[in-house]
């Protein structure tokens, strides 16, 4: 019932146990694709050694490692899809993990919801070797069923669904043409939300996949990187989506958190300066009335730095 995809690229550290909590998993109708996106490093040794050990353990679950040259997550997701046999899709980071419980869960969900375009569940963050739920904004007693995709991520902006979370119709991912290899961040909110707009979600509020912060900062997209316009979903064009008024709450919301470090380090200026132009500050927290309006640009960086050592020292002391 189930593609597995696993996107690889200079994990070896982490792979195992990722590969580990697939082939753990209660439900056993699925099959697991590794794509390797030219690694560097002995990730593909140890996924080769790993499967080789599992397939011994049960001759019917398939898995297959698909290479390609190193052309980013996007490519390797949409790579791993084009191999995929089974009409549901699920990603997993290889840095990250499942509960044993996570693919059965996702089958309930599907056969209790059959006509959506999407299905999530909740997940942990994993930081400093501690893991708390994600404080995803459904109300505290939902337990399933479909969701407001818009409305639910613009009430604590913690993504519903994720990367390693959701599980995928193959028809709707090849409808909506996969992830944009361009993308650099936010390829996953990209085409959930292409996705959302025109299918329902289905959503189960229970963790059960864990997103694993503790990776180092150089392996991570949100790593304090700066990206190009064309490489970041903020400087998309969502054209008609913008007519929408919970979408447009949500894309100005994340905007206004995520361009911060744009503007004020002055990359970008004339798409940032556009987008800003065009978002009615007074609809939003005040913090962003003395960001983008009240305050110089200096005083903002040095204030965000300022955030960010304390927060360093924090988990330090945390951990």
């Amino acid at each position: 019932m189930f593609s597995v995809i696993i996107p690889l690229y200079n994990k070896a550290s982490y792979v195992e146990k990722a590969i580990r909590s697939v082939w753990s998993q209660t439900y056993r109708d699925f099959e697991l694709i590794i794509v390797d996106d030219g690694s560097t490093d002995a990730s593909l040794s140890v996924v080769e050694s790993l499967c080789s050990e599992l397939s011994k353990t049960d001759l019917k679950t398939k898995s297959h490692i698909v290479s390609q040259k190193n052309s980013g997550v996007s490519t390797a997701r949409n790579n791993g899809v084009k191999s995929a046999q089974y009409p549901y899709i699920c990603f997993l980071d290889a840095d990250d993990w499942w509960e044993p419980t996570f693919l059965e869960e996702m089958s309930h969900l599907i056969c209790e919801f059959p006509q959506s375009g999407i299905y999530g569940t909740g997940y942990y963050i994993v930081k400093n070797g501690w893991k708390r739920v994600a404080p995803v904004g459904v109300e505290t007693d939902f337990d399933k069923g479909t969701i407001d995709y818009c409305k639910v991520y613009a009430r604590t902006l913690c993504m519903p669904l994720t990367s390693i979370s959701v599980a995928v119709p193959k028809h709707i991912f090849e409808q909506a043409n996969g992830f944009k290899p361009a993308l650099k961040l936010g390829e996953d909110f990209d085409l959930w939300v292409r996705i959302a707009m025109n299918h329902t979600v289905a959503y189960l509020n229970k963790p059960l996949a864990y997103y694993n912060q503790d990776v180092e900062l150089k392996n991570r997209a949100i790593g304090g990187k700066l990206y190009k316009p064309s490489e970041h979903m903020l400087f998309s064009d969502y054209g008609v989506f913008m007519q929408n008024t919970d979408f447009r709450h949500l894309y100005e919301r994340l905007a206004l958190y995520g361009l911060l470090p744009y503007y004020y380090n002055n990359v970008n200026k004339i798409e940032v300066d556009s987008i800003l132009a065009q978002i009615d500050l007074s609809k939003h927290d005040s913090i962003y009335v003395w960001y983008y309006k009240r305050l110089p640009r200096w005083m903002v960086r040095l204030w965000q730095k300022t955030l960010k050592r304390l927060s360093i020292i924090k988990n330090r002391i945390i951990k």
